[in-house]
């Protein structure tokens, strides 16, 4: 496994750097920094950051750690590169994969879909998640599983979920 997390596709100095400027804006601000993604936009450059939460993250709370990490990006000359920059902060969609125990844990409640080690799919409905594993009831019976049988995880939209009559 890479020493460095999932978002830091290739680590580079100025990478390192604007990941070691935006973390502790993030976390300061009680959030996750899911993703950090800087890409060429024409003349500019398009800073991209998905931040999340247990309990998730409401839209109050993206313009606000938004303008905590515009900034701290400012106050650092020349972090992003000497082209002008676009921050896009956003919290991750339903089609983000679950990839990483907090992932699965803020989805518990959720009909998920995921690949198992055995060449199978399990669909069902996420009833827990911790540091080991988690727990999807299909079909009445909850199966547990360990992350390491797990491939990456989805969440299921549902346009209308039945309840339970009891």
């Amino acid at each position: 496994m890479s020493r460095y997390p999932r978002w830091v596709t290739s680590p580079t100095p100025s990478r390192d750097r604007l990941a070691a400027v935006v973390r502790p804006v993030v976390a300061a601000a009680g959030y996750d920094l899911d993703e950090l993604v800087v890409t060429p936009a024409g003349r500019r450059r398009l800073v991209r950051v998905v931040v999340d939460a247990d309990g998730g993250i409401s839209l109050d709370d993206v313009a606000e750690v938004s303008r905590a990490i515009s900034a701290a990006l400012d106050e650092q000359d020349g972090l992003v590169g000497s082209a002008p920059y676009v921050l896009e902060v956003s919290s991750p969609g339903v089609d983000r994969p679950l990839t990483e125990p907090r992932h699965w844990r803020r989805s518990v409640g959720r009909l998920v879909s995921v690949p198992v080690r055995d060449g199978g799919t399990v669909i069902g409905r996420l009833v827990r998640a911790d540091d080991a594993g988690v727990a999807i009831e299909v079909g009445g019976v909850e199966r547990e599983l360990g992350y390491e049988t797990l491939g990456k995880g989805r969440v299921r939209v549902e346009f209308s979920r039945e309840e339970d009559d009891s």
